[in-house]
């Protein structure tokens, strides 16, 4: 019997992509698209994916009731934030004038600057969409067999800017340096997008799936 593998549904976001690569890369395991208690506390990896304003994805892991089960399953088992699963981590977003997150770290999610130039003195687009290269900041299981600077696939107007720089794992430039996946223990969170990055994006799943945290 293979592994059990949650992603979390709190209705946002593209879950079923996620779902799909993620039994690509995992085809013995059983990968499952719930917001269901107790099959989040049964499954061996948790996958936090999601789209959209942060306001937004705060009510709705409140009106599924998943905040207890998101913080146990940090604490627990290999844990995997994709986008905005990235960016509640932090304490603080300066959306919508200001918006309370999960506070799992200390640190804030901020706008990118509108005037950032880019080519030809031509301010870059907000938001930053489409495919940048990815430096990584520390050895990780996850970087396992991808390429430093690999190219891998964003769609977001924010990013986080943890306090404590020893979660930084990657780092991405446009316009400015902006961290694009942290790491801490058994817990792994990105702002791009794996299910939409080709084949470096599917290593990093397979990693996930068969990481297993000291």
């Amino acid at each position: 019997m293979g592994q059990k593998i949650a992603v979390l549904d709190y209705g946002m976001g593209n879950l079923r992509s996620v779902s799909k690569a993620i039994e690509h890369v995992a085809p013995d395991a059983e990968v499952r698209v719930t917001d269901e208690h107790g099959w989040i506390k049964a499954a061996d990896r948790v996958v936090f994916p999601g789209q959209g304003a942060a306001r937004d994805c705060m009510t709705a892991i409140g009106e599924h009731h998943l905040n207890r089960e998101v913080r146990e399953a940090m604490e627990s088992k290999p844990f995997l934030g994709i986008c905005m699963g990235l960016q509640v981590l932090m304490e603080f977003s300066e959306e919508n004038d200001g918006t309370q997150l999960l506070g799992i770290f200390p640190g804030k999610v901020q706008r990118f600057p509108a005037d950032m130039p880019g080519d030809n003195d031509l301010p870059l687009k907000i938001p930053h969409m489409g495919w940048s290269q990815v430096q990584q900041r520390q050895s990780h299981p996850l970087w396992d067999g991808i390429e430093d600077g690999s190219r891998f696939y964003f769609v977001h107007s924010y990013h986080v800017a943890p306090e404590d720089q020893t979660l930084v794992a990657a780092t991405t430039d446009y316009g400015l340096e902006f961290v694009s996946a942290i790491a801490r223990g058994n817990l792994f969170a990105v702002q791009f997008h794996p299910e939409k990055s080709a084949d470096a994006g599917l290593r990093l799943l397979k990693n996930f799936v068969n990481w297993k945290p000291e």
